[in-house]
Formats: structure tokens, sequence, C-alpha cells
């Protein structure tokens, strides 16, 4: 089983090639109620988490999901992550560890691609230039068959940009991140642009976005937003802006251009 996450397409691209080349199902996290059933493991089924990195943490939406979530299986499952991040990952996968810890789970084998860039919520943040982001996608995808050759076989496996400073990243700069960067507030569409086409309601992962045929689209500021701006990535008419962080800047998501 795989259990993932997905905003703007870079994890789901991982996750789909992942489920592929092991023969597991994906499972969307924003799909299933963890309180709802358990989630039930075959004896000798791999236990996978494919997620993006945000904040150099993993997503809050997952963190909770995985607190809430109900694990039954026969023995002790192989358990092994993979996370995207547009450049390092501080201590994410160490999150990761300790969140499982309650669950009786032991991370075996961990993983991080760097992918083209997404988040552009800050005014020195932008997508990647054309070239850079194909040369990503390139390395990303060698560097994630190998990473699934040790799945396979179930090993020990650690392949990780955590960075120079991962303590720094992920508990001071990321717990800043937490805390006031995660919010749909900033968020505005022109209603001059908008086509009233329903887009961002419909790549929204958390159902944060409220949208009538005929009228513009609206937040519904109920703390769920992950700030991942699969809204703002996917509006043909770009039409939506993150107050005045996003001007001027680039869109991106896995399926726009092909690297």
């Amino acid at each position: 089983m795989i259990v993932s996450l997905s905003c703007t397409g870079n994890t789901l691209w991982a996750a789909r090639r992942a489920a592929e080349m092991l023969g597991e199902p994906l499972v969307d996290i924003t799909r299933c109620d963890p309180s709802a059933a358990p989630l039930r493991l075959a004896k000798g089924e791999r236990l996978g988490f494919c997620f993006p990195v945000h904040g150099w943490r993993p997503p809050l939406l997952f963190r909770q999901w995985l607190h809430s979530a109900h694990f039954m299986f026969e023995e002790t499952p192989y358990v092994w992550a993979l996370c995207t991040a547009g450049d390092n990952i501080g201590e994410t996968m160490r999150l990761l560890a300790a969140d499982l810890q309650p669950h009786e789970l032991e991370l075996r084998a961990a993983g991080s691609l760097i992918m083209p860039e997404s988040y552009v919520g800050l005014p020195f943040m932008d997508v990647d230039p054309p070239e850079r982001e194909r040369m990503k996608k390139e390395t990303a995808a060698q560097r994630l068959e190998q990473f699934l050759i040790y799945i396979k076989r179930y090993e020990r496996a650690w392949m990780l940009t955590e960075g120079q400073w991962p303590r720094l990243n992920t508990r001071l700069l990321g717990g800043f991140f937490l805390r006031h960067l995660i919010t749909d507030k900033p968020f505005r569409v022109s209603a001059e642009a908008c086509l009233r086409c329903g887009k961002c309601a419909q790549v929204c992962p958390v159902h944060n976005i409220e949208f009538k045929s005929g009228e513009l689209p609206q937040w519904r500021h109920t703390d769920r937003c992950l700030a991942c701006f699969a809204c703002y990535h996917h509006c043909p008419a770009r039409a939506i802006e993150y107050g005045r962080r996003t001007r001027g800047k680039g869109q991106y998501f896995y399926e726009k251009t092909k690297g």
C-alpha cells in the first residue's frame, strides 16, 4: 500500500511510478477518512508514504491524517517514505519517523527528490526556468528508479537531501512558515480575468475553495489551506494572485510542460 498526498503533481508522478513498479495500490489521503475504517495490510505487504515537503516538514494535513489513522497488520510491515521538494528537506523524515512510532512502525527506507519549484508565496521565490525544470525532472526520474530498486528488495536505504542546516531550517524557519505562511487569506481572484471555470476548486487537495457555476470562486477560510498554490498554478487565465507576492511570477504543475 502506498499512501499519498500531492498538490501540484510532483508527488503524484512519483507515487504513480512507485505503485506501477511495486505493484501496490495507491491511496489518496484526501479521499480516505482515517476514522472510517482501519487500513489493513496483508502479510508481507509494504507500507509507503509519498508527500511534498512544506516548510522543511511533512505537510500539516499529512501529519494530522497520520495521527488519526489506524493500521492493522499480521506482521510489522516494511515501511518506506518518499518526499518531493524544490530544494532540501531539512528534518522532514526525522519528523515522519517520530510520527510513526505511536503506530509501532519503523521507517526502514527514506528518499527525497528535488523537483521543479512550485512555492511562490515569498517575494524571492518563483518557479524554475524551463531548462532547470527539465534537468530537475530528468535527475529525479533517475534517482526515483534507484530508490525503488531498494524498496522492491525490502532493503534499508537513505537517499535524502537534508541540506546544510536541517535543524535550523525545520525548527526555526519551518516553525515560522507553519505559523504565518500557511493561510488562504491573501488569495484574490480578478473578476475581469476569471473564466468562472471552477478549475481552482477542482484541483484544491483540501476542498478549500467554494465554486458555483457562473460565480467567482471563494476561499473558505477554514484553516485547511496548505498554501500549496495548486489553485494559482492551474488557473488557465492567471486570474488568481496571493496578495502582491505572486505578481509577475510563473506557473507550474507537473503535466504543464513535459520534461
